[in-house]
């Protein structure tokens, strides 16, 4: 869990769990659960950050910045210009003008839908009298012919029976091979062969403004996964829980995620994967997907591992705002600022402090979190970093021996 700024201690690796700003070696523990729910038992998409899917923690509440105020300029007062008028157009004709314009999309729905899946997930909770049964769903998508489907780490956690519903009809029991609390990504399993898969697109390409569609099991409708068009609204968000777990390079969209599409896929109009929808903000109604450039190696590694393997520095961090540094006089506007640290861990050893703030990784400038910990993740243990920090208004540097994190 990040701490908030003023929240500063130094711990000890056996003092107990805690997660890391480098992937800390209890982060996988992380009991911060997000509000980005599993069960379309319990909607949560009345909250301000609520998961797409349904669970029992409060939401999140990101702190919009107020959008400033603007005081009009009045024209200039000018001869008025002669206007031209074109013919009127019929209201038909206008009709037709607008519906040549959108392409149909049915070919591109057509090629997704077999490779999208139906997750249900059961419970079983103990009452006074009687044992509940808690049913919840969620979406996925085949990424294997050989039945390996993704879905958010969200959508499954806590359930006892998992079955996947296939767009032919379909239905198997599936079995989880492993799952990310990181990046709330989940990889199941079914016993089928030959089956149709999705193909994880490029986003390195991706812009503004590109049209994107979703396909999921919004409000567990019977009759098929619903299409929702929009375009994309965002590139790298971040998002970050009420308990402190945050989410990195995330896709904004505003095509409709409803409570139920969690895991589902979020696709380009040529039928690709570029992400997987995770999240809504509800009061803007926007929508928030996992990169498929962050997403393919940690469902590589789940379908091989069972784990995501990470490194770490043994700290606990915060991003540093304007607000922070002005509340508390700082001579930086950015970076992570160090909340905890382990006294045996190698950043302690390199003489790393809680308030100094990192504001470079190997020369690369890590303005936050979003920055800093894919690129420390990217290392490999017993690798040696070069870490640029402030410790008071001085500039000082240091090299760092990275560490594998046994807790992911």
């Amino acid at each position: 869990m990040w701490r908030a700024f003023p929240n500063i201690n130094t711990v000890s690796r056996s003092s107990g769990p805690g997660s890391h700003a480098s992937g800390s070696k209890s982060s996988r523990h992380m009991r911060a659960s997000m509000w980005i729910c599993a069960s379309i038992s319990v909607i949560a998409a009345f909250f301000l950050l609520a998961a797409v899917a349904c669970g029992d923690d409060p939401p999140p509440e990101p702190s919009p910045t107020p959008l400033p105020t603007y005081t009009p300029v009045p024209p200039t007062p000018t001869a008025s210009p002669e206007i031209e008028t074109s013919p009127r157009t019929t209201g038909d004709e206008a009709k037709s003008v607008i519906t040549s314009a959108l392409p149909s999309l049915a070919d591109v729905v057509e090629e997704i839908e077999p490779w999208v899946v139906s997750v249900t997930t059961e419970r079983f909770v103990r009452g006074f009298f009687s044992t509940f049964r808690d049913e919840g769903a969620g979406s996925g998508f085949i990424v294997r012919s050989n039945g390996y489907i993704v879905t958010n780490e969200h959508v499954i956690r806590g359930a006892q029976e998992l079955h996947a519903h296939l767009a032919n009809g379909e239905t198997y029991p599936a079995t989880v091979v492993g799952k990310d609390i990181t990046t709330d990504i989940a990889i199941l399993k079914i016993d089928a062969d030959g089956l149709p898969f999705a193909t994880l697109s490029d986003t390195s390409a991706i812009r503004v403004g590109d049209w994107v569609m979703t396909l999921g099991n919004a409000l567990d409708m019977k009759g098929g996964p619903t299409a929702t068009l929009g375009i994309v609204s965002g590139l790298g968000r971040s998002i970050k829980t009420e308990q402190g777990q945050q989410f990195f390079n995330l896709i904004q969209t505003d095509a409709t995620i409803n409570a139920g599409n969690s895991g589902g896929p979020l696709v380009d109009m040529n039928g690709m994967v570029i992400g997987i929808n995770q999240a809504v903000l509800a009061e803007a109604r926007f929508g928030f997907a996992i990169n498929a450039a962050v997403a393919g190696p940690v469902i590589d590694s789940l379908i091989e591992n069972g784990v995501v393997s990470r490194t770490e520095i043994g700290i606990k961090g915060d991003d540093v705002t304007s607000a922070i540094a002005r509340s508390f006089n700082l001579s930086v506007t950015e970076g992570v600022v160090v909340t905890a640290i382990e006294s045996d861990g190698p950043a302690y050893a390199a003489g790393l402090r809680v308030g100094h703030i990192i504001t470079k990784l190997d020369d690369i400038p890590t303005p936050g979190l979003a920055t800093f910990l894919p690129r420390l993740w990217a290392y490999k243990p017993g690798d040696e970093i070069v870490i640029e920090y402030v410790d008071d208004d001085s500039t000082k540097v240091m090299t760092v021996t990275v560490e594998s994190d046994p807790a992911q």
